[in-house]
C-alpha cells in the first residue's frame, strides 16, 4: 500500500468515527439552530410596527405630507369615514392618532400619549398650514413656496463619517467566533485522539503496518474534514437565514466573500494548529497532561482572536490588524474578520495566504519529527528538545 492510500484509509476511519458521534451531531445541530434562529431574532428585533395615522375626508390630502415628514420612522395613513369612526379606531388601538381639520387649524386625537415622531409630524403640518395662510394673505402662491422649501436643503460635509455597517459587524463577530471555536474543538480532538491511541497501545498495532507520519497526517486530515463539514453546515445555515429574512437589504456586506473566507481560513488555520497539536500531544501519555503541552498553542489562537473581535471588526485597517492579518498563526483569526468587516486589498490577501501556506511544510516536518519520536514513548512526559533530537 502506498503512502496516499494509507493516509486516505486512516482519514476515512477518523471521519466515520466522528460522524457517528452523538456529541458531534448534537453540537452541529445546535450551531445550525442558533444561526437560523439568530436570523429570525435579528429580523424581529430590527423591525417595528409602523405608526398609523387616521385621516378624515378633510385631511386625506395630507397623506403624502404625513408619510414624508415621518423621516426614518415608518408612518402609514389610513382613511376613515368620519371623526367618530376614527375615534373608535384610536380607542381600539387600530390607529395611533387621528388628524382632524378644524376652523382654527388641526386637532389630533390619541388614546393616551402622542408618539414623539407623530408630534413632530403634526407640528410641521400645522406650521405649513399657518405659513400657507400668511402667503395667501400677502398675495403669493403657497404651492410655489412649498416647492421652494422642499428643495432648499443644506450641503452636508461629514468630517468624521461613520461607515459602520451593522450587518458587517455581526458577520465579523460570527466569523471570528465560529473559526475560533472550530479550531479549538477540532484541535482538541486531534490532541486527545493522539493521547488516547497512545494510552490504549492501539498506536503500537497501527505502527506495525504504517509509518508514524502517515498515521499523524491521516488523523489530522480526517478530523479536519469533519470540522470543515461542521463549519460549512453552520455557514450555509447563516447564509440561508440572512437571505431568507432580508437582513442584507440595506447592507454593503459581501456575503459570498465572508462565507468563502470563513471556510478557507478555517482550513488554513486548522492545518496550521492541528499539526502542532498532534506533535505536542505525542509528548505525553495521559489525558490529564494534554492541556500542559497544548496551552501555548491555545494561547497562540486566543491572542489574535481577541484582537480580531475587539479591533478588526470596528477598524479593519488599523495598523496592528493589518500586520496581524498577514502573519502566520495570526492570519487565520484576523484576516477572515477583516474580509467580513470590509474590503481587503488583493495584495494583502495574497501575502497573507502565501505566508500561511509557506509554513505548512515546516510544520509537517516539525510535527512529524515530534510525533515519530515520542508516540511510542510511555511514562513521563518527553521534553520537546529530546523529541526533536531523538532519531528512530
Amino acid at each position: 500500500m502506498n503512502g496516499r492510500t494509507t493516509i486516505r484509509l486512516i482519514a476515512e476511519r477518523e471521519v466515520r468515527v466522528k460522524l457517528a458521534s452523538k456529541s458531534f451531531l448534537i453540537a452541529t445541530g445546535a450551531l445550525v439552530a442558533v444561526m437560523l434562529l439568530g436570523g429570525l431574532l435579528f429580523k424581529v428585533v430590527g423591525s417595528s410596527d409602523p405608526l398609523k395615522v387616521g385621516l378624515t375626508p378633510d385631511t386625506s390630502a395630507l397623506a403624502s405630507s404625513v408619510t414624508a415628514l415621518g423621516g426614518s420612522s415608518e408612518v402609514e395613513t389610513e382613511d376613515v369615514t368620519d371623526v367618530e369612526a376614527g375615534k373608535k379606531q384610536v380607542r381600539d388601538g387600530d390607529l395611533d392618532a387621528l388628524l382632524v381639520e378644524t376652523p382654527t387649524g388641526f386637532e389630533v386625537f390619541v388614546d393616551s400619549d402622542l408618539d414623539t415622531t407623530l408630534e413632530s409630524v403634526f407640528a410641521a403640518i400645522s406650521q405649513q398650514q399657518a405659513l400657507s395662510s400668511e402667503i395667501k394673505e400677502l398675495g403669493g402662491d403657497p404651492d410655489k413656496v412649498a416647492q421652494a422649501l422642499v428643495s432648499a436643503t443644506p450641503t452636508v460635509t461629514e468630517l468624521d463619517p461613520n461607515d459602520t455597517d451593522g450587518a458587517q459587524v455581526v458577520a465579523g463577530y460570527v466569523v471570528g467566533i465560529l473559526i475560533f471555536l472550530g479550531l479549538i474543538m477540532t484541535g482538541q480532538l486531534v490532541a486527545q485522539g493522539v493521547v488516547e491511541e497512545k494510552t490504549s497501545r492501539v498506536v503500537e498495532i497501527l505502527l506495525a503496518t504504517v509509518r508514524p507520519w502517515q498515521l499523524m497526517v491521516g488523523k489530522v486530515l480526517g478530523i479536519g474534514l469533519v470540522g470543515l463539514l461542521q463549519i460549512a453546515a453552520v455557514v450555509l445555515s447563516g447564509t440561508v437565514s440572512a437571505l431568507a429574512f432580508g437582513l442584507l437589504d440595506t447592507s454593503s456586506l459581501n456575503l459570498g466573500v465572508a462565507a468563502v473566507g470563513a471556510l478557507g481560513w478555517f482550513v488554513i488555520g486548522y492545518t496550521t494548529f492541528a499539526l502542532l497539536l498532534a506533535g505536542l500531544a505525542a509528548l505525553v501519555s495521559r489525558q490529564e497532561e494534554v492541556a500542559s503541552v497544548t496551552s501555548p498553542v491555545t494561547m497562540l489562537m486566543t491572542v489574535p482572536y481577541i484582537v480580531g473581535v475587539s479591533v478588526a471588526i470596528w477598524d479593519p485597517d488599523a495598523p496592528i490588524v493589518v500586520w496581524m492579518s498577514q502573519i502566520p498563526f495570526c492570519a487565520p483569526m484576523v484576516m477572515p474578520i477583516r474580509m467580513a468587516a470590509g474590503e481587503v486589498p488583493g495584495w494583502q490577501l495574497a501575502v497573507s495566504i502565501g505566508l500561511s501556506l509557506a509554513v505548512v511544510p515546516v510544520l509537517v516536518w516539525l510535527a512529524g519529527r515530534m510525533y515519530s519520536n515520542a508516540v511510542l514513548q510511555t511514562g513521563d512526559r518527553m521534553k520537546l528538545l529530546q523529541a526533536l533530537k531523538t532519531r528512530n
